[in-house]
């Protein structure tokens, strides 16, 4: 219940980012009933996606036409090679927890975290990920199976490729002030991981020596405060999310996905080696 209540919440602030880009803007109350009759997600994909999709939507209280409206919401999804296993317009209509967290959850994995990995992996060097990160990238073949039961199988595949890059992207960043970040759960609750993104981004922001003496509530409001004001990344976490026995991954996951959405320019500076900045270096003195 806890998992599902920071689902809502951060998932809840992440929509109702984009739902601020309509004409007139849209809001999100409460993420189980306002999806119910399709136009908040029409909205949504229609900003994400820059489609017109809402020209297609009924108002109407009538369940046939709220059908009618998530349904085309879906088809457009699936027509876009968004995996959807298992979620039908009737469930989403019914307001099912779950069921609307998964749909948001692939929302958000395709229109962001796969779209921003997908053009670290182009623009990147290949970086070796921790131990316990996850598994391979195998593109071996799955054995036959069912069509829903393989089309759920590649799409946790792909799942776990965009969190893998996002998490080495991570790791670049905090292995220099000495913060192991081994996942998107419990390598966060100290806080530290957050401060360490941050200061990747500006040293001048944060101080990791007086980090360590901190408590792991004021790191993460300190983080969460400081991101926001000074960097502009809006706030979809709250310290009560985190200071958890296991935080939810796919909230962190989209919350940190922000700062690689704000600040790809900081990738940059990987595409250069520092071997090759000192080789470079060496031959200019040698020629001069």
């Amino acid at each position: 219940v806890e998992r599902e209540n920071v689902q809502k919440r951060t998932f809840t602030r992440w929509v109702n980012l984009h739902l601020e880009k309509c004409n007139p803007p849209l809001e999100v109350k409460d993420l189980f009933a306002d999806i119910q009759d399709g136009k908040i997600l029409m909205a949504l994909l229609e900003v994400l996606s820059g489609r017109n999709l809402l020209q297609e939507y009924k108002s109407s209280s009538h369940r046939i036409f709220r059908l009618n409206n998530i349904a085309k919401a879906l088809k457009f999804l699936e027509d876009s090679n968004v995996k959807l296993v298992s979620i039908d317009a009737a469930e989403i209509a019914d307001g099912n927890p779950s069921l609307v967290l998964g749909l948001i959850w692939n929302i958000i994995l395709f229109f962001q975290i796969k779209e921003l990995t997908g053009n670290l992996s182009r623009n990147s060097p290949s970086s070796s990920l921790s131990p316990g990160s996850g598994g391979t990238d195998s593109d071996s073949s799955f054995p036959p199976t069912p069509t829903a039961e393989r089309s759920l199988a590649v799409a946790v595949k792909d799942q776990r490729k965009a969190i893998r890059t996002l998490l080495a992207w991570v790791q670049r960043k905090t292995r220099k002030y000495g913060v192991a970040v081994q996942d998107f759960a419990g390598s966060w609750r100290s806080g530290m991981a957050f401060l360490a993104v941050i200061k990747a981004i500006d040293p001048s922001l944060v101080d990791m020596k007086q980090a360590l003496e901190d408590s792991m509530r004021e790191n993460l409001e300190k983080a969460f405060s400081i991101a926001h004001e000074a960097l502009h990344i809006p706030r979809l976490l709250e310290p009560e999310d985190i200071m958890v026995d296991t935080p939810d991954e796919q909230s962190i996951v989209t919350y940190v996905a922000q700062f690689l959405e704000h600040f790809p320019e900081l990738e940059a500076v990987c595409l250069f080696p520092l071997p090759l900045i000192q080789k470079a270096y060496i031959r200019i003195c040698r020629h001069h």
